[in-house]
């Protein structure tokens, strides 16, 4: 079953974000990653307006997806927004399907 990795983030920092975002996508096609929104359009129809970069990756697995986001080369390259500051980011990993039925 496939899962998405959902992120919503603030850009603080363009040029050091750019930095972590230019090495993104190889490492997420490594873990069999497919994204399906980067940046781009968007309208918030409900909550905080703190947020203005949204993402969404679908992964063969949920295994896939977290081992992704755990991986070396994923926290190398997210070291460029996590120190100083370049931006903040909330990240989830959610199955696919309609787990309520």
């Amino acid at each position: 079953m496939p899962a998405y990795w959902v992120a919503r983030s603030k850009i603080n920092d363009p040029a050091a974000y750019k930095k972590y975002t230019d090495l993104v996508p190889a490492i997420i096609a490594k873990y069999g990653g497919r994204v399906l929104a980067r940046g781009g359009r968007y309208q918030i129809m409900e909550g905080p307006q703190k947020f203005q970069r949204f993402v969404v990756i679908e992964f063969p697995s949920f295994e896939q997806g977290v081992a992704c986001f755990q991986s070396d080369e994923y926290n190398k390259a997210a070291a460029f927004r996590r120190e100083g500051g370049a931006g903040e980011v909330e990240t989830i990993m959610v199955d696919g399907g309609d787990a309520t039925r």
